[in-house]
């Protein structure tokens, strides 16, 4: 496993999600706001908020927290403006990262984005410096004992999905970005409750990191997912469990 794979158990196996649950609602209801102001509030006909709002049900999000943030959006409640910005840069080694962010102030939020990558051994890059080795994907998680991997991977691909890896501690199903939706209520039909639904970047190729970097790799993925601007963290790397297993222990 690497990139989007390997950060997502990582983040399992630390329990980071529920140490860190109302990070998790604000940067959902940062989305449905953004997403609601773009292309209003009806799902059915604005892709980008039925998407995210397949993440807040799987996050188990409270509606009064999505209705609230969908009519900041549409401007039925006052709310934040928030600018869209994605930045590229470079962890300890060369590892590419693409970071999303949601901000009310650009210039603060760009000078700590560069503090926390520096004070990590990494650095800001160019625009389009690495996002030409990323993809936009949608990844369906489903848990690991809602069905065995050969059913899984007839079931995912007879719902419309291009790939399953199930190597993991979960299935996870990739689409194509437009499928997403389709291939989760394909799946809902099969009896097969999807643990989160989203739209990630994945990259084409991975770069390998060992030892004594992988230390430096994880704490930085780790600060910049804490950073209340961060939306979503995306990276290059490839550890062994081996590498992976010394880190958490460290």
């Amino acid at each position: 496993m690497s990139g989007h794979s390997k950060w997502s158990t990582i983040k399992r196996k630390k329990g980071a999600a529920d140490q860190k649950r109302g990070k998790v609602f604000s940067r959902i209801a940062k989305e449905i706001t953004i997403a609601a102001k773009g292309g209003g509030g009806d799902p059915v006909g604005n892709p980008r908020l039925r998407s995210v709002l397949l993440e807040a049900k799987a996050e188990n999000m409270p509606k009064e927290n999505i209705d609230r943030a969908i009519k900041k959006g549409t401007g039925e409640l006052p709310g934040v403006t928030y600018d869209e910005i994605r930045y590229e840069g470079y962890a300890t080694g060369g590892i590419a990262l693409i970071i999303d962010i949601l901000t009310d102030n650009k210039n603060r939020t760009v000078a700590e984005i560069r503090h926390l990558l520096t004070r990590h051994g990494g650095s800001m890059a160019e625009t389009n410096a690495v996002a030409w080795n990323f993809e936009q994907k949608g990844v369906v998680v489903i848990a690991k004992d809602a069905c065995s991997d050969d059913d899984m991977f007839e079931k995912a691909i007879e719902a419309g999905a291009e790939d399953v890896d199930s190597s993991g501690d979960v299935h996870e199903v990739t689409t194509k970005p437009s499928d997403l939706y389709i291939v989760v209520k394909a799946l809902e039909g099969m009896g097969l409750k999807a643990d989160s639904a989203k739209l990630i970047m994945i990259p084409k190729t991975t770069q390998k990191v060992e030892g004594r970097p992988v230390h430096n790799v994880l704490k930085l993925m780790e600060a910049l997912e804490e950073h209340d601007d961060v939306q979503n963290v995306y990276a290059n790397f490839d550890i062994s469990d081996e590498d992976l297993a010394a880190a958490m222990e460290g």
